[in-house]
């Protein structure tokens, strides 16, 4: 009996990987009904975070709330409590970025200098408050460039101008801070916080927050230099009361600097897609499979560095299985020798605009494809376009 192993991350903007699970899965089970299929979605710490835990971990449970979005206006979303074990008596609490302070909660409208990270620490707080001794944070897709001032603040810290008024939340504020008080900020939970992110920039300088992340957030090239002044400041003026904050830390550029905060707090950031794989069991699913299939929206050059369907490929190879891969689109500096088997959703459906307005329909005809040629390890590599 043929067993299936479906971890790819989400298709950004697109569809869930939770759903691009079930759409492979309808199309594999179009050929081959009797498959066993085994569901892992994957996520980077960005967006699909929440659901690849929930769809991975039993007794998941979703805990709804209403969180300021990243431009202040009322978000309904949720943080996943995990089940307690042995080292988390309080059970886990998972919380997204993405869907407490993230861009795509904007739509169109970037709002560069005030967009901020306090519903992402509202939702924070709203965990420990309900009790879990370990926290997981995903911290992709952020809207803002607040260094995680709005997340700080929203877990008690404070952040004073010199007449002691609280300053302006986002980007906008971080200059006018003279004063840092961290009296009321909440301790680490006993199990401590691990930061899911596959950036490893610095929070300064040309590979930093503002140069390299701040043009998707709206800034103008030319506001980029005051935006990393303002930065360098609110990072002095947060190590001066919070000792462990180093804007030259690996991952302190990550969401806009939120990274850095929490490095500051005392969390530890780990490469996402290999955290979330061991988290989530992958590597004993694959090891059990004949075939795994991951993917993503656009597999590219950087695709090989560090994203979810590099790590998952790795754990095939280890493992001895074959692994293909299905993407939105599979750009022409991708290197994809490590697949088995490459389908492109824009090839299959004549272009990429077709394949995004209906993904599901595309991959179930992937999962289709897949089922009718069941790679094997010693198969050449087949690319499917049309």
């Amino acid at each position: 009996m043929t067993t299936v192993v479906l971890a790819p991350d989400s298709f950004k903007g697109s569809i869930t990987a939770a759903d691009a699970c079930a759409a492979l899965a309808a199309g594999w089970r179009d050929v081959d009904p009797d498959v066993v299929i085994v569901a892992r979605p994957m996520a980077d710490g960005g967006e699909g975070t929440l659901v690849a835990f929930a769809a991975a971990v039993p007794d998941a449970r979703r805990m709804p709330l209403t969180v300021a979005g990243p431009d202040g206006r009322a978000h309904g979303t949720a943080w996943l409590r995990l089940p307690p074990t042995v080292d988390a008596t309080g059970g886990t609490g998972v919380v997204e970025l993405a869907s407490t302070s993230g861009i795509e909660l904007l739509g169109d409208d970037r709002v560069p200098w005030d967009a901020h990270t306090t519903g992402f620490g509202q939702a924070i707080a709203a965990a420990l408050e309900g009790g879990v001794t370990r926290l997981i944070l995903g911290i992709g897709s952020s809207a803002s460039t607040d260094g995680g001032a709005g997340m700080l603040a929203a877990l008690g810290a404070r952040f004073l101008d010199a007449t002691g008024r609280t300053v302006a939340p986002g980007a906008r504020g971080l200059a006018a801070i003279q004063t840092v008080d961290v009296s009321g900020l909440r301790a680490l939970p006993p199990g401590a916080a691990v930061v899911l992110s596959d950036v490893r920039t610095p929070l300064l300088g040309p590979t930093g927050a503002a140069a390299v992340f701040g043009p998707q957030k709206g800034f103008a090239s030319g506001d980029i230099p005051g935006v990393d002044a303002a930065l360098a400041h609110y990072a002095a003026a947060l190590a001066a009361a919070l000792p462990a904050a180093d804007p030259a830390a690996a991952g302190a550029g990550a969401a806009g600097g939120t990274g850095f905060a929490l490095q500051a707090w005392g969390a530890r950031v780990a490469a996402g897609s290999a955290e979330v794989a061991a988290l989530i069991g992958l590597g004993d699913a694959v090891a059990a499979a004949s075939l795994v299939v991951t993917g993503e929206g656009s597999y590219d050059g950087q695709s090989a560095a560090g994203k979810a369907p590099a790590h998952v490929a790795a754990l095939a190879h280890a493992a001895g299985v074959p692994v293909a891969l299905v993407a939105g689109r599979v750009a022409s500096d991708a290197d994809t020798s490590a697949f088995a088997e490459v389908i492109s959703l824009a090839d299959l459906a004549g272009s990429a605009d077709a394949s995004r307005a209906d993904p599901g329909r595309w991959l179930r005809a992937a999962g289709r494809t897949l089922a009718a040629h069941r790679p094997e390890p010693t198969l050449q590599r087949r690319t499917h376009r049309r």
